[in-house]
């Protein structure tokens, strides 16, 4: 469900989703700017409201922030994804070997995906995935990416086992992921 929301003489479009699985209200802004509401199945009107009016000048900040910004890697269209999913995935994978030439994890196939909010994952199947827009990174910070999804296959986790793996080939990756948040 999509609505209107008028905050402060400003007009948001909200797309409300409903979940039987949600406990709590969460508020989420995209690098397009648009807007997800994810709400408990139980929640009434009243109480949709309030919460967005309680969280309005965060809301306005990260929208503000990203139209200022005009981010263009999350969010391209779907030609640019024909057009470099194959580049994408020959870089990928030559990094994928040279880091997991020192790790040396059993993993069953990489993909390349359009993926709006995500960088990259690592399935219990063992499977590596990755936006295709990691090719516009720099090179730091995609090979942070790399590794992190490899440590996975590991340490399916982010616990400090995980870390002191990633740690190994990425020492800075604290830096890297305070750099790829902003």
């Amino acid at each position: 469900m999509e609505t209107k929301i008028i905050l402060d003489n400003q007009t948001i479009k909200c797309q409300i989703k409903k979940s039987r699985r949600a406990k709590r209200a969460r508020l989420a802004v995209y690098c397009d700017a648009s807007v997800v509401l994810t709400i408990p199945y139980y929640c009434s009107n009243k109480l949709v409201e309030n919460f967005i009016k309680k969280n309005s000048k965060w809301l306005f900040a990260k929208i503000n922030n990203f139209k200022k910004r005009k981010f263009s890697l999350i969010g391209g269209d779907k030609n640019d994804y024909l057009k470099n999913k194959l580049k994408a995935l020959g870089t990928v994978e030559q990094r994928v070997n040279y880091f997991n030439s020192f790790y040396n994890f059993q993993f069953n196939k990489i993909f390349i995906r359009n993926q709006k909010t995500r960088w990259g994952s690592c399935s219990q199947k063992r499977n590596l995935n990755f936006n295709y827009r990691i090719i516009y990174l720099p090179q730091h910070i995609a090979d942070y990416i790399i590794v992190h999804e490899l440590c996975h296959l590991r340490e399916f986790n982010h616990s400090r086992k995980f870390w002191n793996l990633v740690s190994l080939k990425i020492p800075n990756y604290l830096e890297i992921r305070r750099e790829l948040r902003k």
